[in-house]
């Protein structure tokens, strides 16, 4: 009774005036196949979770971005979306069964609270949490929840316990990591599109040009997208009025356009837009509008190649279908969504670019005379499947030795780094002094020693130092993210990322 509710639900939704004639017997042979396993399968089953998967199953050989999402995942994702959730602020990971405190975030009710970073919580409302195999997932359903509401910690600091009481507050999700200037060349990586995106990017633009940006360099390596008005409003701002950022066809809707309304106020700098396999959606159409409109060069590899269009329709028990209702197009026509005929696992892993090399070298055999368009300056693109960079940088393996694939499997720098940093929280005054006094040499030969002692690893520096180069500033990067969060990791990094430097040389030449 229970799953023809259900299925009742699922088909009728809110669009009676345009009910669709659903076979009777169609459904029919839906619940009976349902009844079936219930009573007949070998093993005891979960009803509720193997319909739920059912419903993924059926939307995902649809596409590979129509999915059903279930009432307790909706939270996490409003969350993503809405740039907010409810919790106290810090950033903290597990270290020897441990919930070490790597930062607390400003005006946030953890630092109004007193922890600090460094502290390792013990107790959460009385329930001991050290000591025991713990999740990431667990911790944070523990501290996350409604604003205003009381959760008590207890803490080690310096041997001492310290209990808080700390009132819930609305904690921000940053998606603009991080913006510094270098000369008149400023940089902005953003992590996702969520709907404050575009005020966050204006905030550390308008920051920078203060400071005396000149050239801008845009990172969006690894974001996977997010709200396409933010990304459109971000594009907005590097455009003159009335061009082109994107195009939309669909089924119900037609064909929806969406161009820049204003004079941009930086549609005049130079810029430089990073990209690589694993940036998706909005980030492929903020990308592919500059591109299609001569404003920047994109650098990297080719883009992860999703053009689907996605509405959320919310269902009565409160969860939720996100459905493939469009495409995206880019101002000269080009769909870049990839195909997906081989099924959902192939598509997502795309083994095919590490088969093919196409990490580091251009595949040619992507270069389609069908699938080829030219921008208003007569410069050629091609669509048929993401964005590809108008100068290509392969992907650096360097360094990546099996030392270094063994540490970063056990954690191991991250763990060197919260210890590292336990007596020299105060020891620099800036990030800038730390990376300018930071002797990453010696930072290597404390790691080694950490390691051997604490991980039986029995490395010897000559050898790590030969085999593994850049993992002296891999470490310095990590103890700045310790430091100053994701601000301190790339300011670091950068220093040694072959497609910044790439970026930074085409801006300077």
């Amino acid at each position: 009774m229970s799953l023809g509710l259900v299925v009742g639900h699922f088909l009728t939704l809110n669009y009676k005036q345009n009910e669709p004639n659903y076979s009777l017997d169609k459904i029919q042979k839906l619940k009976d196949i349902f009844y079936i396993i219930d009573k007949k399968y070998v093993d005891p089953i979960d009803k509720d979770q193997v319909f739920e998967k059912s419903l993924s199953s059926f939307l995902h050989n649809l596409d590979p971005h129509s999915n059903y999402i279930s009432p307790d995942k909706m939270k996490s994702m409003t969350e993503s979306i809405e740039g907010n959730f409810g919790g106290v602020g810090l950033r903290f990971f597990i270290l020897r069964d441990t919930i070490c405190l790597s930062q607390i975030i400003s005006n946030t009710p953890s630092m109004r609270a007193g922890l600090k970073s460094g502290d390792k919580i013990i107790k959460i409302d009385g329930q001991t949490v050290a000591g025991k195999q713990i999740t990431n997932e667990k911790v944070m359903s523990l501290l996350k929840g409604k604003a205003q509401t009381r959760v008590k910690v207890e803490v080690l600091r310096n041997n001492n316990f310290k209990k808080f009481d700390i009132i819930r507050g609305n904690i921000p999700i940053e998606s603009v990591v991080a913006s510094y200037i270098t000369g008149d060349i400023g940089y902005i990586k953003i992590d996702q599109f969520t709907v404050k995106t575009a005020i966050e990017f204006h905030m550390a633009s308008s920051s920078l040009l203060a400071k005396g940006m000149k050239k801008m360099i845009l990172d969006l390596r690894n974001n996977g997208g997010g709200v396409l008005q933010s990304a459109t409003k971000i594009v907005d701002e590097f455009l003159p009025a009335g061009k082109i950022i994107v195009k939309t066809k669909g089924k119900n809707d037609g064909e929806k356009t969406y161009s820049s309304l204003t004079d941009g106020r930086l549609k005049s700098i130079p810029l430089i837009v990073l990209i690589n396999e694993n940036s998706a959606s909005a980030s492929e159409i903020l990308a592919g509008s500059l591109q299609d409109n001569d404003r920047g060069l994109i650098v990297g590899r080719r883009s992860f190649g999703k053009g689907l269009v996605q509405e959320d329709i919310k269902l009565r028990d409160g969860s939720m279908i996100r459905l493939t209702i469009a495409r995206y197009y880019t101002p000269t026509g080009r769909c870049i969504q990839r195909p997906y005929d081989n099924g959902l696992e192939e598509y997502y892993e795309d083994n095919s670019r590490w088969e093919n090399g196409e990490l580091y070298q251009v595949d040619s055999s992507l270069f389609v005379d069908s699938l080829k368009f030219t921008t208003p300056k007569g410069k050629v693109v091609y669509g048929g499947g993401g964005i590809m960079p108008d100068i290509f940088v392969p992907f650096d393996s360097s360094g990546r030795s099996l030392y270094y694939t063994n540490l970063s499997l056990i954690k191991a720098t991250q763990s060197f780094s919260f210890d590292y940093v336990a007596d020299k929280r105060s020891k620099w005054n800036s990030l800038k002094e730390f990376n300018r006094t930071a002797d990453a040499a010696k930072i290597l030969k404390s790691f080694v020693l950490y390691a051997n002692k604490n991980y039986q690893l029995n490395l010897d520096f000559d050898e790590i130092n030969r085999d593994s180069a850049n993992f002296s500033n891999d470490l310095k990067s990590e103890i700045a993210r310790q430091l100053w969060v994701e601000q301190g990791y790339y300011f670091v990094n950068n220093k040694q990322d072959n497609a910044f430097l790439k970026a930074t040389q085409l801006l300077t030449n």
